[in-house]
């Protein structure tokens, strides 16, 4: 079984963790009401998806 010769520093591990972070989720603006959504889902606050009214108020 390989076993490390060395102690893996601190900077080393450091430096391949850079990509280990959170990713924000695609935030785009409702044509109808201007309120921040996810992308591709239906508006949270007026109901609408595409110009379309699928959750009625």
């Amino acid at each position: 079984m390989a076993v490390p010769k060395r102690r893996t520093s601190t900077t080393v591990t450091r430096k391949r963790r850079t990509h280990f972070k959170l990713q924000l989720p695609g935030m785009t603006t409702c044509d109808n009401c201007g309120e921040t959504k996810l992308a591709h889902h239906i508006c949270k606050s007026c109901g609408q998806y595409k110009g379309k009214e699928i959750i009625s108020e």
